[in-house]
């Protein structure tokens, strides 16, 4: 089962993109800040990250930034969320490491896409 690890502050947005991945038969761990995330990305070895960037603690860029200089997690596929939908914010998610960007509100369908478009490019195991 896919592993994807939501890193999300907003309970709201959290309850309702959890029920919905998990119904699409994703496995979901949830960090609710930045050092969290940073902390379950290692231990819990997800297969996605999906990425709010307006995070408390450490914020999504800074996060962002040590997963992909972390050994352990480099390679872990990040879907930044944000409710910024300029075009200099995808540019700033990009630069941070994030291998790709939505915006809120979250369309599903699209999210999805986005999700299995990335994990289509992981090496088999």
């Amino acid at each position: 089962m896919v592993k994807i690890l939501l890193v999300e502050d907003n309970e709201m947005n959290r309850d309702m993109l959890l029920r919905r991945l998990e119904r699409k038969g994703y496995q979901v761990a949830i960090a609710v800040d930045g050092q969290q995330a940073l902390k379950l990305a290692i231990s819990g070895a997800p297969d996605l990250i999906l990425m709010d960037m307006s995070l408390p603690v450490v914020d999504g860029w800074e996060a962002t930034r040590q997963l992909k200089a972390g050994e352990q997690t480099k390679q872990i596929p990040i879907i930044a969320l944000t409710a910024h939908a300029m075009a200099e914010d995808e540019r700033k998610a990009r630069e941070s490491g994030c291998d790709d960007y939505d915006t809120k509100p979250i369309e599903l369908e699209r999210l999805l896409g986005k999700i299995e478009a990335l994990l289509s490019r992981r090496p088999a195991s």
